[in-house]
């Protein structure tokens, strides 16, 4: 072999070993490529509602947060919570806690369907003159189907426990208007 015929091996070989790592370099660089996005919280709206009610000896106070999955236009999932307050004077004071889960369905935009199932516990200490005269601590179940005239987030509308007895329950009738709001 002559020194031009290995000159020219050489060159070739260095040729076609730089076009194989300069391919491999090329190769490395990073193009952006677009991935699923995570939607959970897109699909999150949270809502709630404050109760305040004051009269002559009469004190109700109550928070209601919530917040709700939208599984599709037409579905929604969530939970809530409930902390109140309520007193009427010489007579109970009682404090209140819990929670729901909720369902809703949309079968068309502007009428919106549910179910709540709420579990709330409540203590109250009830008075003689104004003098504590015993307590009472139970658990309350309520589990509400309603229906609503839905408009942008706001849903107004009446909702009826199924489980409710004029003896047990925490409310005064089956039947409770609603306004629920989610943003």
């Amino acid at each position: 072999m002559n020194k031009n015929h290995f000159s020219i091996v050489f060159k070739s070989f260095f040729v076609i070993l730089s076009l194989l790592f300069s391919s491999g370099a090329l190769s490395q660089q990073k193009y952006y490529i677009p991935q699923k996005q995570n939607n959970f919280w897109n699909n999150v709206q949270f809502g709630g509602g404050v109760g305040l009610s004051f009269g002559s000896g009469y004190t109700d106070i109550s928070l209601l947060p919530s917040a709700i999955y939208n599984i599709n236009p037409i579905v929604a999932v969530g939970v809530g919570a409930q902390i109140g307050y309520i007193s009427s004077k010489n007579e109970y004071s009682s404090f209140l806690y819990g929670g729901s889960l909720i369902g809703l369905v949309n079968p068309i935009p502007e009428i919106q369907l549910s179910a709540e199932l709420e579990q709330i516990n409540i203590s109250t200490d009830y008075k003689y003159f104004g003098q504590p005269h015993f307590s009472d601590t139970f658990w309350n179940t309520a589990l509400f189907l309603g229906a609503g005239y839905r408009a942008g987030s706001a849903t107004v509308g009446i909702r009826y426990d199924v489980l409710h007895d004029d003896k047990k329950s925490i409310y005064r009738e089956a039947f409770m208007p609603f306004v629920r709001l989610y943003f």
